[in-house]
């Protein structure tokens, strides 16, 4: 009897839901590392403004002055929104990593049931050939010794053989 197929079932759904989970972990990942990128490049147009600053600073430049401004307000406001969003999608991605987590221990545990059916079903057999064995030999020994007890057994016409003799056995 093979593993059943109610097990090997079991184990293709495990596989799959651990491959849902397994993709949306990815999915948010994902989403999580765009957010740093953004908030990072936001960063990055920060620190250019005010490096222009500087430059427009010294330059006597009053509209570069002015827009390096709004682009340090703009990179201060972006990280702002941002930073509440990217510690939202960390709990998902710590969300979704237990769940992913959680389905491959279910798959684990079905793979070690079909694992144990197998090993007890390949024990079994192993038994079973076992027992075919013993029974052969044992029916080899029978055969044996029942041909040379017929090889011990007077032929008719040899020795006179009575009937009495094993009927009334003598008593010592």
């Amino acid at each position: 009897m093979a593993v059943s197929r109610v097990l090997r079932r079991l184990m293709r759904v495990r596989e799959l839901e651990e491959e849902q989970r397994r993709l949306a972990l990815e999915n948010a990942n994902g989403d999580l590392n765009r957010l740093h990128e953004t908030i990072n490049a936001a960063q990055e147009r920060g620190r250019q403004g005010r490096r222009r600053m500087g430059e427009a600073i010294g330059g006597g430049d009053l509209e570069g002055r002015l827009a390096n401004m709004e682009e340090m307000r703009t990179s201060e406001r972006f990280s702002q929104v941002l930073t509440p969003r990217i510690e939202l999608q960390e709990a998902v991605v710590s969300e979704r990593r237990e769940e992913f987590l959680e389905k491959r221990l279910e798959r684990r545990q079905a793979e070690t049931l079909i694992e144990e059916s197998a090993a007890r079903e390949a024990l079994e057999e192993g038994r079973r050939a076992q027992m075919g064995m013993d029974d052969w030999y044992s029916n080899k020994l029978y055969r044996e010794s029942f041909r040379a007890a017929e090889k011990e057994m007077p032929v008719r016409g040899e020795e006179p053989f009575f009937l009495e003799d094993f009927q009334n056995p003598p008593i010592e």
